[in-house]
C-alpha cells in the first residue's frame, strides 16, 4: 500500500451485497479489503470456506484467504467499513462501529432518515455530506447511507428536472429485478412466468426518501422538498435492473422535448472529479423505441450509469418516461463505493499512516 490507500473492512461480507462489494473492490485503486466480518457461524473460517460465492468470477485471492472476523469493532483493524448488513441487525452493529470511531458507509435502511445522516447520491446531493459534522457518535465515527435501490434510479432522473423546472408530483410504477430480494430471494414458483405486485416497505421508501435526497441543505439541516410520489412496486422475472416507469406533472408547460434536452445536457457536479467509480455519462438517453431494457443496458458505465428512454407526452400528467438502474451496483454496493470515494476526496476519510517500508504504522 502507499499513503493514499485505505484499509477497508466489510460487514456482512458473506451476503449477496457483501459479495458485490468484493467484486467491485477487487482492483480498486484506493480501497483494499483487509477485513471481512460476518455472523458467528462464519467467524474463524477463511472467507473461501465461509461463503456461498454467487458470482461467475473467482473470489479475489487476497480476500479468499482472509479470516472471517466477528462483527465487532474490537475485532477489526481498518480505516473505515462498508456495511452490507441486513436491516434486521444493522442498526445496533453500525451504531457500535460509529461509536468506536469507525466511519460507516452503509447500504442498510436503518439510519437513512435520521436528520444528521446523509442519504447520499454523489451526483444528486453531494453537499449533504456536511451533515456528518452534526453527528455525535464519539471520536471520529460517523454514518453515511445510500438510498433504497428502488429510489436510486428515480431520483437520478428527477434531479435534472427539478433543477430546470418545478416538479409538482410524480407517479412511478417499478418493475424490480429478482436480485433486489437478495439470496436465495423469491421462490422459483413465484418468480418464473409471474409478477408479484408487492415488495414489503418499498412503496413507503419511495414516497419518503426522495424528499430528503432532493431537499436543500440549510445550515446544519436538510429542508425536505414537498414532492408527492405515488409508487407501485412489482417484482418481475429479471435478474438485474430496476425499471421505473415514471410520469411527472410540472408547474410550467414542459414538453417531452424539454425533458429530453435537460436529461441529455445535465452536468453532474462530479464531472471534473477523478473518482474511480464515477460513470461517464451519469445519465444516458436512448432513442430506440424499445429502450431501455435490463438485458441490453443495465451494465452501462459498469452498472453505474442510469438509462432513460420512452420520453413521451402523458395524458394524465405532463411527461412520461422510463428509467433503468442497476439495483445491486448503482442501487447498492457501487453507490456506496462512490459515496466513499467522494468522502475520501473531501478528506472525510483518513488512511492510516504508513511506516518507511510501506506497512501500516
Amino acid at each position: 500500500m502507499d499513503a493514499t490507500d485505505f484499509r477497508v473492512g466489510l460487514l456482512g461480507a458473506t451476503g449477496a451485497v457483501g459479495q458485490t462489494f468484493i467484486r467491485l473492490l477487487a482492483d480498486h485503486p484506493w480501497f483494499t479489503i483487509t477485513e471481512v466480518a460476518a455472523s458467528e457461524r462464519s467467524a474463524g473460517q477463511t472467507y473461501r470456506e465461509a461463503v456461498n460465492w454467487l458470482s461467475g468470477s473467482a473470489i479475489p485471492e487476497h480476500v479468499a484467504d482472509l479470516e472471517v472476523k466477528p462483527t465487532e469493532p474490537d475485532a477489526l483493524d481498518c480505516d473505515f467499513v462498508f456495511s452490507g448488513l441486513s436491516s434486521s441487525v444493522a442498526g445496533e452493529i453500525e451504531k457500535s462501529f460509529a461509536e468506536a470511531g469507525f466511519p460507516v458507509i452503509s447500504n442498510a435502511k436503518n439510519y437513512r432518515l435520521q436528520d444528521d445522516v446523509p442519504l447520499l447520491l454523489p451526483e444528486v446531493n453531494p453537499d449533504h455530506t456536511a451533515l456528518i459534522d452534526q453527528q455525535e457518535w464519539g471520536s471520529d465515527g460517523f454514518v453515511v447511507t445510500n438510498p433504497n435501490c428502488s429510489t436510486v434510479g428515480l431520483v437520478c432522473g428527477l434531479r435534472p428536472l427539478m433543477d430546470a423546472f418545478t416538479v409538482e408530483a410524480v407517479q412511478v410504477t417499478m418493475l424490480q429485478a429478482l436480485s433486489g430480494a437478495g439470496y436465495p430471494g423469491v421462490p422459483s414458483l413465484d418468480a418464473v412466468g409471474n409478477v408479484v405486485p408487492h415488495i414489503g416497505g418499498e412503496e413507503d421508501k419511495m414516497a419518503t426518501e426522495p424528499q430528503k435526497i432532493l431537499g436543500t441543505l440549510d445550515g446544519d439541516t436538510v429542508e425536505w422538498v414537498d414532492l408527492p410520489v405515488s409508487a407501485q412496486c412489482n417484482r418481475v422475472s429479471v435478474r438485474d435492473g430496476h425499471l421505473a416507469c415514471t410520469s411527472v406533472r410540472f408547474e410550467e408547460d414542459v414538453t417531452p422535448a424539454d425533458v429530453e434536452q435537460v436529461l441529455r445536457n445535465f452536468q453532474s457536479p462530479l464531472a471534473d472529479e477523478p473518482l474511480p467509480s464515477r460513470p461517464d455519462p451519469f445519465i444516458q438517453v436512448l432513442d430506440a423505441p424499445d429502450a431501455p431494457q435490463p438485458q441490453r443496458h443495465v451494465d452501462a458505465g459498469g452498472g453505474m450509469t442510469v438509462s432513460a428512454g420512452r420520453i413521451q407526452e402523458c395524458a394524465v400528467n405532463d411527461v412520461k418516461f422510463v428509467l433503468l438502474s442497476h439495483n445491486t451496483v448503482r442501487g447498492a454496493a457501487g453507490g456506496a463505493v462512490l459515496n466513499a470515494e467522494l468522502l475520501a476526496r473531501n478528506e472525510r476519510l483518513t488512511p492510516a499512516p504508513v511506516d518507511a517500508v510501506g506497512s501500516p504504522a
